[in-house]
């Protein structure tokens, strides 16, 4: 047992124990306790077990040889009871400290999280050691293989099922970075897609090497032969070689440009005196309450700035695409405008790769990007009115973001259908 002394004597000889040290012992007995406790809970449950001879299957049997354990309370040593269960086919296995553990659970969560954010392989012993008290168990080599278990998972996760799954919108896009030990930049071809009930999740990641129309349409196809139906609408930038191939695997899917990109690609085409006005004309276009003003504001651009035709086509020609969103809830158009979803989420990819000049491999940055979405989905917050994505996927008609009652005398009558 731990002592705490308070006479004045004894404390001058008795020896300084911090704070640190002081939770590092207490955990380390407490931990002590707990597994005996445990072997004892498992000895009592099978006493009654016996042999031919009336002697107990299950016994004590000593303890394990002494092993450091890295917690978040430091290092800790310990000596797991043993147990010698003479059943066959059985044999004692502890929940609190499994056969070859050296770390604790919360401390192997943490290391993926650091190396995701930019944490370097070789840095985590130095940069840990001291703050836990030991650098058991945080080598290079320790970290290294928590990537090829990442590309095992990523794998895994894209042979899924999608047969019970459903999809209201995707947001679309294509994600480049760099590659550290290649001279080719990886691309991602990244889906994000909403839930019936609101909730958005990640759909699929690939590396598609370009973003041109059969990298697109491969992985289309695979979604489609995983049993996915297709979006009532997808969210992506008009460059994506997508389209194309949306519109050979899911041709009733409908589409709707991203205004971020389609706003920087005019004014790409306009000099910079004209960016603050074009700007405005833009938002003034896909801010409009409905479909009428929307176009009104288009044509009033494209009279603004008809001295740079190359800028005002890039609108004018594809108004179809660009105001799809008025068919949709007024409350999801703050969500069908851009695929900021996935520029957002992927910063966090380009800030890790900009500290470690890029993964080592194509499957290494592939599993890392797919890590730090799965772990952002936790953080996505659903889209505004979720109640109403089920309405979109059920079929609700929407004008101008409204929803348009269904007209009782037009609706055919049931018994008329089935006499018929």
């Amino acid at each position: 047992m731990l002592k705490l002394v308070h006479d004045a004597t004894d404390a001058d000889d008795a020896p300084v124990v911090d704070l640190d040290e002081l939770c590092r012992r207490a955990a380390q007995q407490m931990l002590a306790t707990a597994l005996l406790a445990e072997r004892q809970a498992y000895l009592d449950a099978h006493a009654d077990e016996l042999d031919a001879t009336g002697c107990r299957l299950v016994v004590g049997n000593g303890y394990m040889p002494e092993r450091e354990i890295v917690t978040g309370a430091g290092p800790v040593t310990v000596k797991a009871p043993r147990v010698d269960d003479r059943r066959e086919g059985e044999a004692f296995s502890s929940s609190i400290l499994p056969a070859y553990m050296r770390r604790s659970p919360k401390v192997t969560e943490v290391l993926p999280v650091l190396y995701l954010r930019g944490l370097s392989t070789g840095d985590f012993a130095p940069a840990l050691a001291s703050f836990l008290g030991s650098d058991a168990g945080l080598s290079a080599s320790t970290i290294s293989r928590l990537t090829e278990a990442w590309q095992a998972e990523h794998t895994e996760w894209a042979a899924r099922d999608l047969s019970c799954v459903d999809y209201v919108y995707w947001w679309v896009d294509g994600i480049h970075f760099n590659v550290r030990l290649e001279t080719d930049r990886l691309c991602c071809l990244v889906i994000v897609g909403v839930r019936p009930d609101g909730t958005k999740e990640l759909v699929a990641l690939v590396d598609g090497y370009r973003e041109d129309t059969d990298s697109w349409a491969d992985l289309l196809r695979d979604l489609k032969a995983r049993g996915l139906r297709g979006p009532n609408l997808a969210v992506g930038d008009g460059a994506l070689g997508f389209w194309a191939a949306l519109r050979d695997v899911f041709p009733a899917t409908g589409e709707q440009r991203c205004w971020v990109h389609k706003t920087a690609n005019v004014l790409a085409a306009l000099p910079k005196r004209l960016h603050a006005d074009a700007k405005a004309a833009i938002a003034a276009i896909y801010g409009a309450g409905t479909r009428v003003d929307a176009i009104s504001a288009a044509r009033a651009f494209g009279d603004a700035f008809a001295s740079h035709p190359k800028a005002t086509k890039k609108i004018l020609d594809e108004l179809d695409t660009l105001l799809a969103f008025y068919d949709y809830p007024t409350e999801h158009w703050i969500h069908l405008r851009t695929t900021n979803p996935i520029e957002s989420t992927f910063s966090t990819v380009r800030l890790r790769t900009r500290v470690t000049r890029g993964a080592g491999s194509r499957h290494a940055a592939l599993a890392m990007a797919y890590k730090l979405l799965d772990a952002a989905q936790d953080r996505w917050r659903r889209i505004n009115a979720p109640h109403l994505a089920a309405l979109v996927r059920a079929g609700a008609v929407f004008i101008d973001g409204h929803h348009q009652e269904r007209n009782p005398d037009t609706q055919p009558n049931p018994e008329e259908s089935v006499a018929a």
